[in-house]
């Protein structure tokens, strides 16, 4: 089974994390799944006016997904983070049609 699977109706967040591995930071497994999903899986609908906050929708379910970069302190924002919204808070914040 592929971890680069659409998330589960459960699954309400997905956080990834830098490791270090063989002496470099390497992305771990839930970061790449995030990147899979947002360049491959989902559809990108909206991106906030600050551009670190990128709104997508899941298009088997239809969810709204937000990428964010909690650890912004980090280099080019740290490991993405997605987060699930609902249709109310992404109209609220991303003025959607």
């Amino acid at each position: 089974m592929s971890k680069y699977l659409n998330p589960s109706p459960q699954e309400t967040e997905l956080v990834g994390r830098w490791v270090i591995s063989a002496g470099k930071i390497v992305d771990d497994d839930v970061c790449r799944r995030v990147d899979y999903l947002v360049n491959e899986g989902f559809v990108r609908l909206a991106v906030d006016a600050s551009g670190w906050l990128t709104l997508y929708q899941d298009p088997l379910d239809g969810r709204y997904w937000e990428l964010s970069y909690p650890e912004s302190g980090q280099s080019g924002g740290g490991a993405p983070k997605l987060t699930v919204l609902t249709r109310e808070d992404a109209d609220e914040k991303y003025k959607l049609a």
